[in-house]
């Protein structure tokens, strides 16, 4: 199981920040959605150049266009980039094909997927990286969570790795982690706590005792 952190909230060098203070105990670092809108990808560019050695995820929700989409995130510095699984077949198709010619890997959104049980079967058969189940912000605030709708991924999917975000934190990341996700991702959690080195700490150590 790793560990990722959602870093949406910051600005560039907010983020750099942000990875000097958690990278001993993080596996994966997202640049949030808000930042490719915000920034771009050159300020992931810019992350790259500052740590050539971490495991970066561009997490750009593609649509369409998926090739190309696939192929500049790449090109900017992410190891692994994102697609909504409500995008059509052909495009997360297309992703995955363009993903694994550059030795990269492909993560496929959940977010407002309703049969959740069926499409989790159409794109584990597609040959995506990860399939993730995220609740977001706005289902966050009605009080919301991730773990239902895990479970029915889980028990759908039988070649693609599974990965979870939605509101986790110290407090709740231990009931997921027993879940047994492949990936599992913390935003505000880590992000806006006063410690976040401690708090990544604290639940990278929650994941290798639960492994």
């Amino acid at each position: 199981m790793k560990l990722q952190l959602a870093i949406d909230l910051e600005d560039v060098d907010g983020a750099i920040e942000l990875i000097k203070k958690t990278k001993d105990s993080v596996d994966v670092f997202e640049y949030g959605t808000p930042l490719v809108i915000n920034f771009g990808l050159e300020g992931l560019k810019k992350i790259r150049a500052t740590f050539p050695d971490i495991t970066l995820l561009a997490d750009v929700k593609i649509m369409d266009v998926a090739s190309y989409e696939v192929s500049q995130a790449f090109k900017y510095g992410a190891d692994i980039t994102t697609i909504l699984a409500a995008a059509e077949d052909q495009s997360i198709k297309d992703a995955v094909e363009e993903a694994h010619k550059d030795g990269k890997e492909l993560l496929v959104d959940m977010i407002g997927i309703q049969d959740v049980a069926k499409r989790a079967r159409e794109i584990d058969a597609m040959g995506a990286d990860y399939i993730a189940t995220h609740t977001g912000y706005d289902l966050q605030a009605l009080g919301q969570t991730p773990f239902e709708t895990f479970r029915t991924i889980k028990e759908n999917v039988k070649n693609t790795k599974t990965a979870v975000a939605g509101g986790i934190k110290i407090d709740t990341a231990e009931q997921i982690i027993a879940e047994k996700p492949d990936l599992l991702i913390v935003g505000g959690g880590i992000a806006t706590v006063d410690d976040p080195t401690q708090a990544a700490r604290e639940i990278k150590a929650m994941i290798e005792k639960g492994a």
